[in-house]
């Protein structure tokens, strides 16, 4: 029962550090594409505005996927 227990505990913390590092990836996509889309696109504001739109598409990946996990 103790092992179950511990691999119930390790696959949430797998579970938990792969959300981590999937909002870090999507806010950083986020802003290298806004970044680039600044230069091509001759603008100044389009950096800064889909790194707000990739963090809260992160945010709501995060909960999605929380919610998910709390389902099973």
């Amino acid at each position: 029962m103790a092992k179950n227990k511990e691999n119930g505990a390790l696959k949430n913390w797998a579970i938990f550090s792969g959300i981590g590092l999937q909002m870090g990836l999507i806010i950083f996509l986020g802003n290298v594409l806004g970044s680039w889309m600044d230069v091509k696109l001759e603008k100044t504001f389009l950096e800064d505005t889909i790194t707000i739109i990739a963090v809260f598409l992160a945010m709501f990946s995060v909960v999605y996927r929380v919610n998910r996990l709390n389902k099973k």
